[in-house]
C-alpha cells in the first residue's frame, strides 16, 4: 500500500517519517501514533513562526548567501558588530537528511545569534517564505532516502574556511571554533564526521547509531564503530524515553570511553523543542555548550560542570557524564 507523504511538516520530512530513526514498519503502531500526534499539534504553529534575531549579542539573520552555495546560511546579520570577535562554525545535519536547510531555522537562528555561521545544506522548505510543498509517495515499509550525505558537513566546513580568505568573512571565521552537529538523521551525519581533525565538538539531537546492520536510511550506512573516530568532547541531547532515538543515543552513550560524553533528556519526545520560541531549552543547552567547549567560557560551563550544575537543577532535565 501506497501511501501520501505531506512534505508541508514543519521539519519537513523529518516530521513525516518521524526524523527518520527508528520510525519503520518494525516501529510500534502506539509510538507512530504518538509522533504522528505531535506533528500534527506543531506543524502549522511552526510554519507560520516569523524568523526571529536570536537572543544573544548578535541579531542573526537566516539567508541563501552566494559564498556558500547549497546552503541556508545563518549568521549575525551585522558583520562588521562582531569587532574583533570571530565567528564560529558550525556544519549542520538536517533532520531526516532532508535538503531543507530551514527545518530547525529557530534554533539555528539563536545559534548565530551568538557569534556563529551555520551552514544547514539544502534550501528553505519551511517556515513562512518557503514556496508550496509537494507530495510524495511511500510504501508502508520504508523511509525516503538521505537527500543530503555526510559529505555536505565536511564541504560546509571547507567552504566556511574558503571564505575566511577573501570577500565579505575574510579574517572573520575562527578555523579553531569548528563543530559539526545534527538533528535525526542529520545527527548521525554528524557522527560520520566526527573523526574530522578540524571538529572541536560534536552536538547530537535527538539522534544515535543503530544497531549494527540495522540501518533503515538508505544512504546513512554507519555502523557503532564510527563512534570510535569521535576525538573531541561530545554531547547528546534526547527527547526521553518518547524520544524514537532514545536507545540508539543512550547505547552510543555507553559505548564512548575516549572522550568527555554526556547525555541530557528532556521529556519531549522525538520532536525535540525545535517549534519553541528561539529553539527552546534544547538550543539554550547546544549555545552553552559551544560556548564552553569551543570558546572556553566557564559562566556557560557552568550549565554542565560540577554537583550543581545548571542542568543538574533543573527538574525539566536528566543527565549522565563520563570523562568529564
Amino acid at each position: 500500500m501506497l501511501r501520501p507523504i505531506k512534505r508541508k511538516a514543519p521539519l519537513a520530512a523529518v516530521l513525516a517519517l518521524a526524523g527518520a530513526v527508528a520510525v519503520t514498519a518494525q516501529t510500534s503502531p502506539d509510538t507512530r501514533a504518538d509522533l504522528a500526534r505531535q506533528v500534527a499539534a506543531m506543524r502549522e504553529r511552526y510554519d507560520a513562526t516569523p524568523d526571529t534575531p536570536g537572543t544573544g549579542p548578535y541579531p542573526a539573520i537566516k539567508t541563501i548567501d552566494p559564498a556558500f552555495p547549497g546552503y541556508v546560511t545563518y549568521r549575525p546579520k551585522d558583520l562588521a558588530a562582531l569587532g574583533e570577535t570571530r565567528l564560529g562554525v558550525v556544519a549542520w545535519g538536517n533532520g531526516a537528511c532532508a535538503a531543507d536547510g530551514a527545518s530547525a531555522r529557530l534554533e539555528l537562528e539563536e545559534i548565530a545569534s551568538y557569534g556563529y555561521l551555520v551552514l544547514a545544506p539544502g534550501t528553505i522548505r519551511s517556515g513562512p517564505d518557503a514556496p508550496p510543498h509537494v507530495d510524495k509517495t511511500l510504501p508502508e515499509d520504508r523511509m525516503l532516502p538521505a537527500e543530503t550525505r555526510p559529505g555536505a558537513l565536511r564541504r560546509a566546513i571547507d567552504l566556511a574556511l574558503e571564505a575566511n580568505t577573501s570577500g565579505a568573512y575574510a579574517g572573520r571565521i575562527d578555523p579553531r571554533l569548528i563543530a559539526v552537529a545534527g538533528h535525526s538523521c542529520g545527527g548521525l551525519q554528524a557522527i560520520a564526521v566526527a573523526g574530522d581533525p578540524r571538529v572541536r565538538t560534536v552536538v547530537i539531537q535527538n539522534s544515535g547509531v543503530f544497531p549494527d546492520g540495522t540501518t533503515p536510511i538508505e544512504g546513512m550506512e554507519i555502523g557503532k564503530q564510527t563512534l570510535a573516530t569521535i576525538h573531541t568532547p561530545i554531547i547528546y541531547i534526547l527527547g526521553g524515553p518518547r524520544d524514537v532515538a532514545y536507545e540508539n543515543g543512550m547505547d552510543d552513550f555507553r559505548r564512548i570511553g575516549q572522550v568527555p560524553v554526556m547525555v541530557a533528556n528532556i521529556g519531549v519526545g522525538h520532536l525535540g523543542t525545535f517549534a519553541e520560541p528561539n529553539g527552546g531549552a534544547a538550543a539554550r543547552v547546544v549555545v552553552d555548550w559551544l560556548q564552553w567547549r569551543l570558546r572556553g567560557d566557564w559562566q556557560a560551563a557552568k550549565t554542565f560542570v560540577g554537583p550543581n550544575c545548571g542542568l543538574c537543577r533543573d527538574p525539566r532535565w536528566t543527565i549522565e557524564r563520563k570523562g568529564f
